[in-house]
């Protein structure tokens, strides 16, 4: 396997980053995209930042769904971004919740944001340049887990994703 060369990466968190959050998404019909999000993604594709979702999914710890069904709706997902030319590189979801119903996932967990621990797994599994490296949520958690893996944070509080990203990568080049 050839070595991967080292780059920035963007790390998104997903229900209302990516989709619309209405509560405990996990089947395509129920997966509305937030307008410019696969638009947002192609960008960083082409701007060659590797592309990443952690995703907190404690659906399965309550018996809403299973983990097979986070991960045949994130095949899902990177099929309708195939069809534009966009990927992402790869995914990290955390299951647990200490207040869960299924008793292997009903815990405290370490990937569980506001921890670190997805995005410090991503950040070992890949070569990537953390000082250039951002994550993009909608919640306050999402900002403690980005400031928690030592990396900057950007709150997401809705409209066009794209225009979003514009903005931030616009204000990180005049910075540096």
């Amino acid at each position: 396997m050839p070595k991967l060369s080292t780059k920035r990466a963007v790390f998104l968190d997903r229900d209302g980053v990516l989709n619309v959050d209405t509560g405990y998404v996990h089947k395509p019909d129920e997966f509305r995209w937030i307008e410019g999000a696969k638009e947002a993604i192609k960008l960083f594709n082409s701007l060659d930042f590797y592309v990443f979702v952690v995703t907190n999914q404690s659906g399965v710890a309550r018996g809403y769904f299973e983990e097979k069904d986070i991960l045949a709706l994130h095949k899902w997902i990177d099929g309708e971004l195939r069809h534009i030319g966009a990927s992402i590189d790869d995914w990290r979801y955390c299951p647990f919740h200490r207040d869960g119903i299924v008793p292997e996932f009903s815990m405290d967990h370490p990937w569980r944001k506001p921890a670190a621990g997805m995005i410090k797994d991503l950040l070992q599994s890949w070569p990537v340049n953390k000082d250039e490296s951002f994550l993009i949520g909608d919640k306050a958690s999402d900002m403690a887990a980005a400031r928690a893996a030592g990396i900057a944070g950007y709150l997401f509080e809705g409209g066009n994703l794209l225009d979003f990203v514009r903005s931030i990568l616009a204000k990180r080049s005049s910075h540096g």
